[in-house]
């Protein structure tokens, strides 16, 4: 057992295939799996709310259901005061649900049919409507009591997924539960944080059941869970007699007339994410106060592609989009610097100009990240933002396979896709809501191209720089909140996770 997030992350299918696989290399029967999640899910309630007198519980037809049923049993067992709703009628129970529902029955629970008249009250909730097998809008009684349980501002568990949430995408199908704790079982579902996930899911634990190391080599997943923690390992240790020269040359272009600032918080971001050598080419009334707020960086006035070339050249990397703006002058630049064949960060404006003008923007074969939000994704695709929130995995594959490259999609549980020698995509589990503010991104391709100037491929630095830029976040949260997070905090924070990287390597704890 375990509740610890894993790595691996799997669509609703690919979870009911391990739980059959389970089962057989286990040598265990399905209902001994049902009790073993419903046990898992009363004891994260109990841990949750210790002083919990009574439950309500709202069950459904199929093994979630069934999952409820057996919450029910155990909670009556512990002296609990215990009301189940059913919105299918437990004679029409099949399998290991109707074994669920005999057992708690000889543990003495009695349930009723919920309609939209039952006054719900408890102290805590638990929601075992609907599962993974969803896949089409909610209506009628469900989609009724799914509101209703909201409407109570009870906390709620959630059994596996909230009830209405898609298990693959992570959007509400027409409505969800909201919950405040979510407890799911043997594979950890990819809809449970990404898109509106996180706002239904609550605090998310997981339970394996006990399910073998072998099960899951049997499955291949497609995607996988990255956090700061772990991507950190690869970022090499210093030598004593390292240069600047060996942390590569970084180029920022941006900073169309009136939007400085962004190339201010790319270039410090960079600064401190470890480049050795950082340069703006910007608008002349910019190049002062860049100088003033980070003296480190070479700052530079460029009026055409002739004033960016010689910059360009010498370049290891280019980060090109910060306040870049769509003018005449930005499309020339963004234009100069796709002719080139560095390994560069595409983000903001230069990602709208690719959009907007069809500029010539096929990535493939070469070490490049674009680094569009669900707004910018939606313009490059030729959609709307309703449809790249819809399912944000299909997003990430459609953009990879237009454009090439390494893609990061930004939002709730940013998503990564695409690379050299990298079928995977993958899931940051980083960040939190105070970084949905102005100039986020503009810190998040400072650190992206000063991974790249490094020297690492695209996909390493596209990770390195999501989950550094996500922790940093947590961190300044620490002491300045969500509401009045700035992305400057983030970049203050960057030294406390770098900090550390000894001539023997490793971080200090």
């Amino acid at each position: 057992m375990t509740d610890s997030l894993p790595m691996r992350l799997y669509r609703a299918d690919q979870v009911r295939q391990l739980d059959r696989l389970a089962i057989d290399a286990m040598g265990v029967s399905g209902f001994e799996l049902m009790m073993r999640a419903g046990r898992s899910a009363f004891r994260h309630l109990l841990s949750r709310w210790p002083q919990v007198g009574s439950l309500t519980l709202f069950c459904g037809g199929g093994n979630n259901g069934g999952d409820g049923y057996v919450i029910a049993g155990l909670a009556k067992k512990r002296g609990l005061n215990v009301r189940l709703y059913w919105l299918a009628a437990p004679e029409t129970l099949q399998g290991e649900a109707a074994q669920a529902r005999d057992w708690a029955v000889a543990q003495g629970v009695t349930f009723q049919p919920w309609t939209p008249d039952c006054v719900i009250e408890a102290d805590v909730l638990v929601d075992a409507l609907l599962g993974t097998g969803l896949n089409s809008p909610v209506r009628g009684l469900y989609g009724d009591a799914i509101k209703a349980i909201n409407a109570t501002g009870l906390p709620v568990v959630a059994v596996d997924v909230p009830s209405g949430l898609s298990a693959d995408t992570g959007m509400p199908l027409d409505c969800a539960v909201d919950a405040e704790l979510t407890v799911t079982f043997i594979g950890l579902k990819q809809g449970l944080l990404t898109g509106a996930g996180p706002d239904h899911v609550g605090q998310l634990v997981f339970d394996d059941l006990g399910v073998p190391a072998e099960v899951y080599d049997a499955v291949p997943h497609l995607c996988r869970r990255v956090d700061w923690y772990q991507v950190s390992g690869l970022i090499e240790p210093r030598r004593p007699c390292a240069h600047k020269g060996q942390f590569g040359r970084l180029l920022i272009v941006g900073g169309d007339e009136g939007m400085g600032g962004a190339v201010v918080m790319a270039a410090e971001a960079a600064a401190r994410s470890g480049a050795g050598l950082i340069s703006v080419a910007t608008r002349s009334n910019h190049v002062p106060a860049i100088l003033m707020r980070c003296p480190e960086v070479m700052a530079r006035s460029v009026r055409s592609r002739h004033d960016l070339l010689p910059m360009l050249e010498r370049a290891d990397a280019v980060v090109i989009g910060p306040g870049l703006g769509t003018a005449a002058w930005s499309q020339q630049l963004l234009q100069v610097v796709l002719e080139s064949d560095k390994p560069l960060v595409l983000d903001a404006d230069a990602l709208n100009l690719i959009a907007a003008q069809g500029l010539a923007a096929d990535l493939r074969g070469r070490e490049c990240v674009m680094t569009p939000h669900p707004g910018e994704a939606a313009r490059l695709l030729g959609c709307s933002v309703a449809e790249v929130q819809a399912d944000r995995f299909a997003a990430l594959a459609q953009l990879q396979q237009r454009y090439g490259g390494v893609v990061l999609l930004k939002g709730a549980g940013t998503l990564i896709g695409g690379g050299i020698n990298e079928s995977l995509s993958a899931l940051a589990n980083v960040g939190n809501p105070g970084m949905a503010t102005g100039g986020m991104g503009d810190v998040l391709s400072g650190i992206l191209g000063s991974f790249l100037a490094q020297g690492y491929s695209g996909r390493q630095a596209t990770e390195l720089a999501a989950c550094l830029h996500g922790e940093a976040a947590q961190v300044a949260a620490r002491s300045q909140g969500y509401v009045s997070l700035l992305p400057t905090d983030v970049v203050a924070a960057l030294p406390s996770l770098l900090r550390g990287r000894d001539l023997m390597g490793g971080f200090e704890k």
